[in-house]
């Protein structure tokens, strides 16, 4: 008989009995209920079903405004916002550097200004924004709340969240900034202050979903953003904070491609992880404190560019699974994404997928349909298991802080994408499309999204602008004071809102912290004269 054995490492059994369940240390529970294995409201989509929160944003401000309205007409009940690759690393559209990238995958931002076009005739209390930024994130995050302020929104009540987490873009992305210490600095800047100013909102979505794309398994994904997790709460703590304080407001951005049940078994075994960490580890009372709140519903590493119309179709289990795990948000991918940004016609197709799952396919009917299941339960135990182990093997490399900043991190998920793709091309891992059940090669029926240069030019245009209408003392003393804050050890959050309301730009602003922090620089451990490799615990 043939031996099957699931991505995370786990042996798969050809049948499992309640025998196989048995587990006094890792208790089912009840919804709503701690370790909240099976979700962490009692009634979950009985009572609302998932947000619905589709990736868009591309070309200038006005542009992904209009795609913002088309989403929402549509039935979207929250945004994600992309932005483009010089927003995301602190370049204006203008900087050299920036040619060719202004606005091509997502949003560009220079100024308060982009923020004020692109949310223009959108009501911030009934649809709740989601910023995709990491590097730059506080000066986004102070932009985003400027904003709202200016349209007379209290920040006392304002939701959403940002992602930044940027000890994942260390990882997996690599849209970095300032080094590793100094950028956890600016994550707990965020928290600190939002705990105070905007205690609804979430400052940080932590990301196991860009670790699991650049080559992690499922374990190691969960394993990997718990750690970082950990070590804002530990940033946090530090600052004086109560664990109650705010770890409600924390939040996860996990990735769901591969085997179904593997999936739905990662998600209930994280939720029950990370549920007895904040309790047993720091003490948490509220509940709501050791909830895992988390966005999921489709990792565009699942997606193939041969074939592109069967994404459809993994897209609509991606969101299956989704649901079968109680996410909070779902953000389904688009069939086109290995291909462009996603196009009108496919962003709807996800959507709908979506809506399919609420209004037809009974998902909302009942809480944890799979819960119970003896291959489910079994599998949950295992994973834990198998998380807490790769927990341990972060531990011995001296932490997540100190293995990412010694690039140990990096090492063993980059060899690993390897081995995937080595095991991809020798047909050992099957990928229907791409290395089985082939057709003669077809034109991609998918619609391009080209670089637009007179975007550009306007983006461009607009900025010298504002520069030439703002009040350019002001501009200088509320850069200054971003450098003497941050050398200060002080807050920053402050000094940037200041900054963004004088119109400073995203370049001014990072160029004033770098003074002051410095710049990353990648460590690199793939020196073909070093006999040393970083072993993969896996």
């Amino acid at each position: 008989m043939k031996k099957v054995v699931n991505e995370s490492g786990i042996e798969i059994k050809p049948l499992y009995r309640p025998e196989d369940v048995c587990d006094s240390k890792n208790p089912i529970g009840e919804p709503g209920e701690y370790p909240f294995t099976r979700g962490i409201h009692s009634l979950m989509y009985r009572e609302r079903p998932w947000t619905m929160r589709q990736y868009a944003g591309f070309g200038q401000p006005k542009e992904t405004n209009e795609r913002f309205h088309y989403l929402i007409k549509n039935g979207q009940t929250g945004l994600n916002v992309a932005f483009d690759l010089p927003t995301q690393v602190g370049l204006d559209s203008d900087h050299e550097m920036a040619f060719g990238e202004v606005g091509r995958v997502g949003m560009a931002v220079d100024t308060l200004r982009d923020f004020e076009v692109a949310f223009e005739g959108i009501d911030l209390e009934k649809i709740t924004v989601s910023l995709t930024i990491n590097g730059s994130a506080a000066i986004l995050i102070a932009m985003y709340f400027a904003m709202a302020e200016k349209r007379g929104y209290d920040l006392k009540k304002l939701r959403g969240t940002a992602q930044n987490d940027i000890l994942k873009e260390f990882i997996g992305r690599g849209t970095w900034i300032f080094p590793v210490q100094e950028s956890i600095r600016l994550v707990g800047d965020t928290i600190e202050y939002c705990s105070k100013e905007a205690p609804l909102y979430s400052p940080v979505s932590v990301c196991g979903y860009h670790i699991r794309e650049s080559g992690a398994n499922p374990i190691q994904e969960m394993a990997c953003g718990f750690a970082i997790a950990k070590a804002y709460v530990d940033e946090a703590l530090r600052r004086g904070l109560g664990i109650d304080e705010f770890a409600s407001r924390l939040s996860f951005n996990f990735d769901i491609f591969g085997n179904l049940f593997e999936q739905v078994s990662k998600f209930r075994a994280g939720r029950r992880l990370w549920a007895k960490i904040v309790k047993e580890s720091y003490g948490a009372k509220d509940p709501r404190s050791m909830w895992m709140r988390m966005i999921a519903g489709g990792g565009g590493g699942g997606l193939t560019i041969e074939q592109p119309e069967n994404n459809i179709v993994r897209g609509a289990y991606y969101a299956l699974i989704s649901a079968l795990s109680g996410t909070q948000t779902m953000a389904l991918c688009s069939y086109d994404e290995a291909y462009t940004i996603p196009s009108e016609k496919a962003a709807r197709i996800s959507l709908r997928t979506m809506q399919i799952l609420i209004e037809e396919m009974g998902l909302c009917d009942t809480v944890d349909p799979l819960g119970g299941s003896y291959y489910v339960e079994t599998l949950t135990n295992q994973m834990e298991e198998k998380m807490v182990e790769f927990m341990q093997e972060i531990d011995q490399m001296g932490g997540i802080v100190k293995a990412v900043s010694e690039g140990k991190i990096q090492d063993f998920v980059s060899r690993q994408a390897y081995e995937n793709l080595k095991r991809l091309h020798s047909g050992e891992a099957r990928k229907v499309g791409v290395n089985c059940y082939q057709v003669d090669e077809e034109e991609a029926s998918v619609e391009f999204h080209p670089f637009n240069e007179k975007a550009f030019e306007e983006q461009v245009s607009q900025l010298r602008e504002i520069k030439e209408e703002r009040d350019h003392r002001a501009v200088e003393r509320a850069l200054q004071e971003i450098s003497r804050v941050a050398a200060s050890g002080e807050n920053v959050m402050p000094a940037l809102m200041k900054a963004v309301k004088e119109y400073a730009t995203v370049g001014e602003m990072t160029q004033s912290l770098e003074r002051i922090l410095g710049r990353y620089q990648e460590p690199t451990l793939f020196d073909e004269s070093s006999k040393e490799r970083i072993s993969c615990p896996f």
